[in-house]
């Protein structure tokens, strides 16, 4: 059959399948989606299945449509007649059909996150809720977990006052979206689950429809989401799940990648179908990323191989500083154009978003053209536009932009009234809008204070202490802290606070590197690294994005930066013994590579205005050394550090050459200048490229480079 022309042997093993329910464990680069689109095209021509009996289920609208569009050019149908979408898309349509059975309007309208928040604070008026006590995005987040959970108000449980109140508001703002015909998207799902639930001739209706049920990224499903396919199959239907459980890196999502373990045991699924061959990297690679994942425990288990030929060696550059691992990404750049491949081609991965400052600033300095791809370029971040516009207006009480930006953020009371009000003053009196707040009573004076109060505390400060003494007594900081510690909103609030701290980074070597080092020129700098730096949709420009963005891209070469131990692994994975799914991130990131991959890695990074000393990350010794290319000395420096580099280190009192490793032991007791006492518990490597391992007192376990750590004997 012309349909399976080009299929290896278990891809067309897994389109051939009899009307089972079956797990495809299909590796990356292994071609899933020409899979899945084979099957339903074979089960349809076949006689099997006619186009409005199959439900497919994606993730993404660009997934369902490049299944759409695959499917109409391997067999002339009419796509209309077929369920194919994501789960919200596909609850959306059902919902629409049975809107009486559902208790909907007909013309029910779905809130984006948007007006869910807009909605959210309008009910929180009404009710009369403190939102400094419960913050509106808080609320948002807690209604929509519960609801992906699949729980409605009255099934949570309250322990406490607080949350029975977030209970109240939840209660309470169902019922505003029922008077209203509303439905948020997380309402969308469990709406459609309670209504297949409870009404059994419609749920039978549709499991005699959907014999085949067929599911893409099936180790991405949450709980709820897994509910609802066991509702639409019954007993009888089948649900063929493609996925790939070392590709599970969505935990922080509500994604559950013991769903396909649940799969086995509850369709009774004997025979796993495995793509392993790998269609997309070279031979090294792919061995590199079998031999990290396999230290993972509770794998389904499988293996990636290509009859592609080996291929380069993994390139690994240990560095002096990410300001160094950033101009060397920046000169290997330079010469991979240099040999053809377009800047297109080259993907620049990291584990946070605040690792991205660094290396803008390397690409801007070198002219190179760059598109952070699923997020925002560092100084375009809210928090970080946040924080400028306070030093803006600290330093030009006429910026009303900045005034606006911050007036009421973090909160503090003051409503969409006040600011008309302030606005209409300062037409009157044509005025800036501080100057008519510093006319004004009540919460606006008690803004203007604040700047006041802020303006006057810095007036002698050196600029990373500005910043320091900003960020903490704006109340900027201890926002996203407060947001931290809930659950839903933990890993947001972290990022945030990471790309705070990288400001005073770069507030910190910027007074080391230019002529004038003081806010106003600080500002200026700001301005212009947030300029028209980012390359057009049609320019060739380098692909800047974290490893979460990368999944399901490729390119021909691939730089994972920042492999340090607290960085990746993250030290919150850590610290709670959960690091399986940053080796399934750190997996993902590996085999975006097609012919070239390089890992780098930092002795020394600034954090926090500080240089912090760390070691290479674990996941490079689980790394075969054969397949490993080191561009320098295994666990030496670098190479001969920069003018550059050495006014980095120098500037924090860290560059000096040191004895050599012989002279230290384990056992010794040291001083060093920014971290204090501590004793020394490890000694690797010989003479002046050696490094020491020091528990510190209060800056607990450091790797420190004797090339540059000053280090005295107590």
């Amino acid at each position: 059959m012309t349909l399976l022309q080009g299929l290896n042997s278990e891809q067309r093993a897994a389109v051939e399948l009899p009307p089972r329910s079956a797990l495809i464990l299909a590796g990356a680069g292994s071609g899933k989606t020409r899979v899945l689109t084979t099957r339903i095209a074979w089960l349809i021509s076949t006689g099997q299945a006619t186009p409005s009996g199959i439900l497919a289920v994606t993730f993404t609208n660009k997934a369902s449509k490049e299944m759409v569009t695959r499917l109409t050019a391997m067999l002339p149908i009419n796509p209309r007649g077929m369920w194919i979408g994501t789960f919200h898309g596909l609850c959306n349509r059902m919902l629409r059909a049975h809107y009486r059975e559902a208790n909907l309007p007909q013309t029910f309208q779905i809130l984006d996150s948007g007006d869910q928040l807009s909605a959210i604070k309008r009910l929180m008026k009404v009710m009369n809720v403190d939102e400094e006590k419960y913050p509106p995005r808080e609320m948002q987040w807690f209604i929509s977990g519960n609801k992906e959970e699949g729980l409605r108000a009255h099934e949570v449980e309250a322990y406490d006052p607080y949350t029975r109140r977030k209970v109240e508001i939840f209660a309470e703002y169902d019922a505003q979206c029922q008077r209203e015909g509303v439905v948020d998207f997380s309402e969308l799902l469990l709406r459609c689950y309670e209504l297949l639930q409870r009404n059994a001739q419609l749920r039978e209706h549709y499991q005699a429809r959907f014999r085949h049920i067929l599911v893409d990224e099936f180790q991405d499903t949450n709980p709820l989401q897994y509910r609802w396919l066991k509702l639409l199959a019954g007993q009888n239907n089948a649900i063929f799940a493609v996925g790939d459980d070392d590709q599970s890196i969505y935990a922080f999502r509500g994604a559950n990648v013991g769903n396909m373990q649940d799969l086995l045991r509850d369709f009774r699924i004997e025979n796993v179908i495995k793509l392993e061959q790998n269609y997309r990297s070279h031979g090294n690679i792919l061995d590199a990323a079998n031999a990290l994942i396999s230290h993972n425990p509770n794998r389904l288990g499988k293996n990636l191989w290509t009859d592609a030929h080996k291929g380069e060696q993994i390139r690994v550059y240990e560095a002096s500083t990410d300001i160094d691992e950033a101009g060397f990404i920046v000169e290997e750049v330079q010469q991979l154009r240099r040999e053809g491949v377009k800047l297109d081609e080259i993907a620049l991965l990291y584990r946070s978003n605040a690792q991205s400052r660094v290396l803008e600033h390397a690409l801007v300095s070198a002219g190179l053209s760059y598109r952070v791809y699923g997020g925002l370029r560092f100084f375009e971040r809210q928090e970080i536009k946040h924080a400028l516009a306070y030093l803006r207006l600290m330093e030009n009480s006429e910026d009303d932009n900045a005034l606006l930006r911050i007036i009421n953020f973090p909160t503090r009371g003051i409503g969409a009234r006040s600011i008309e009000q302030l606005q209409e003053s300062a037409r009157q009196f044509n005025t800036s809008l501080f100057d008519a707040a510093a006319r004004a009573g009540g919460k606006v004076s008690a803004f203007v204070a604040l700047i006041e109060s802020l303006r006057g505390a810095i007036k002698d400060l050196p600029l990373p202490e500005i910043i320091d003494h900003v960020l903490e007594h704006s109340g900027l900081r201890g926002h996203y802290e407060n947001e931290r510690s809930t659950a839903s909103k933990k890993r947001e609030a972290e990022e945030r606070l990471e790309n705070l701290n990288e400001l005073l980074n770069a507030a910190t070597l910027f007074v080391h590197e230019a002529e004038d080092d003081g806010l106003t020129a600080f500002l200026t700098h700001a301005s212009l690294e947030s300029g028209e730096h980012q390359a057009g949709d049609s320019e060739d420009a380098l692909h800047l994005m974290t490893v979460h963005a990368a999944k399901g891209l490729e390119f021909h070469t691939v730089f994972i930066t920042g492999l340090e131990q607290g960085l990746f692994p993250h030290q919150n994975s850590i610290d709670s013994g959960e690091v399986d799914e940053e080796r399934r991130l750190m997996y993902v990131a590996i085999t975006r590579a097609r012919r070239r991959l390089y890992l780098s890695f930092a002795q020394s990074r600034m954090l926090h205005g500080q240089v912090h000393y760390g070691m290479a990350s674990s996941f490079l010794r689980e790394l075969p050394e054969a397949l490993l290319h080191w561009l320098t000395p295994r666990f030496a420096a670098a190479k001969p550090a920069t003018r550059e580099t050495e006014s980095y280190l120098a500037a924090f009192g860290a560059a000096a050459p040191a004895a050599p490793a012989a002279l230290w032991r384990a056992g010794q007791r040291v001083f060093h200048q920014k971290f204090g006492e501590g004793t020394i518990t490890g000694v690797e490597g010989g003479g002046s490229d050696g490094r020491v391992q020091v528990n510190f007192k209060h800056a607990g376990s450091k790797w420190l480079a004797l090339e540059y750590a000053k280090l005295t004997a107590v």
